[in-house]
């Protein structure tokens, strides 16, 4: 099968490229210039080799054309782009005009749903962006040494329910409280810099709370942690990860939960159906 991959930023696009071509899928990349890596581009070069394209953000047109031209119905968008760059500093060919046209809100939610709708019409489908990937995904329950405190669980249980609600909202994935207090929301900074600011505001002891959208897309904007995450939590002397099992990305497998325990970081996966 032919497979596009719309790659921005981290690890995950070298991820999706990777399983892609285990499993014999023949890969278009199209890399986005100002998030992708640059070493993206050697490991498009194989074996076997993909077919790797640069656009600049904002240049939907000429990626629809390059996917297009390949014979690509079927497309992985995989990678993060900055929030804070999808409403600044972009220079929107025609294409792209025309979705933002279409938007009642520009959030990132009804942009990328937005493009996955323009995609479909020059038919492209977008697919599930773990696809790849299942084995990668955060399973239920406790998944480090260390199972949270009852204090640290009390804690848990309020902040979902302000996590929930506010990425009901689409305004971030990432809530952090501490003795029932919520210390931090995310809106466009990202977790690292919302678990950052947290530490400074209430210090030692966060309890970080990550969660997917009610009904989330699994096309984009999933959630994602790696080891870098953790080290933020450790540099923050965090006490707790909660993710939501089955809907988020751990990009660097069991050394995420490795990295934990040498951290002393309890880590949990919400099971989706039961909320905790």
């Amino acid at each position: 099968m032919r497979v596009g991959l719309i790659a921005g930023n981290g690890r995950f696009p070298f991820l999706v490229l990777d399983a892609a071509r285990n499993l014999g899928h023949d890969v278009t990349v199209v890399a986005i210039r100002e998030e992708a890596d640059k070493g993206l581009q050697a490991a498009a070069a194989g074996p076997p080799p993909a077919a790797f394209h640069w656009v600049s953000l904002g240049q939907l047109g000429r990626c629809i054309e390059l996917l297009t031209a390949a014979g690509i119905s079927r497309a992985v968008m995989a990678g993060q782009v900055k929030h804070t760059k999808l409403f600044s500093g972009v220079m929107p060919d025609r294409t792209l005009l025309s979705v933002l046209g279409r938007l009642a809100t520009r959030n990132t939610d009804a942009l990328i749903s937005a493009v996955a709708d323009v995609l479909s019409e020059r038919g492209i489908e977008l697919v599930d962006s773990t696809s790849f990937l299942q084995p990668l995904m955060a399973r239920r329950g406790t998944l480090t040494r260390r199972g949270p405190s009852d204090g640290e669980r009390a804690d848990l249980e309020f902040g979902y329910r302000m996590a929930d609600a506010i990425a009901g909202l689409d305004i971030g994935q990432t809530v952090v409280v501490k003795d029932r207090a919520v210390v931090a929301v995310e809106a466009m900074e990202g977790t690292d810099a919302v678990i950052d600011r947290a530490a400074r505001l209430a210090g030692p002891g966060i309890c970080v709370i990550k969660v997917a959208k009610p009904g989330q897309d699994m096309r984009f904007d999933v959630p994602v942690v790696g080891v870098p995450t953790i080290r933020a939590l450790r540099e923050a002397r965090a006490a707790v990860l909660s993710i939501d099992a089955e809907r988020t990305l751990v990009i660097d497998g069991d050394d995420v939960f490795a990295a934990a325990d040498e951290a002393g970081l309890a880590v949990v996966g919400r099971a989706p159906d039961t909320g905790s």
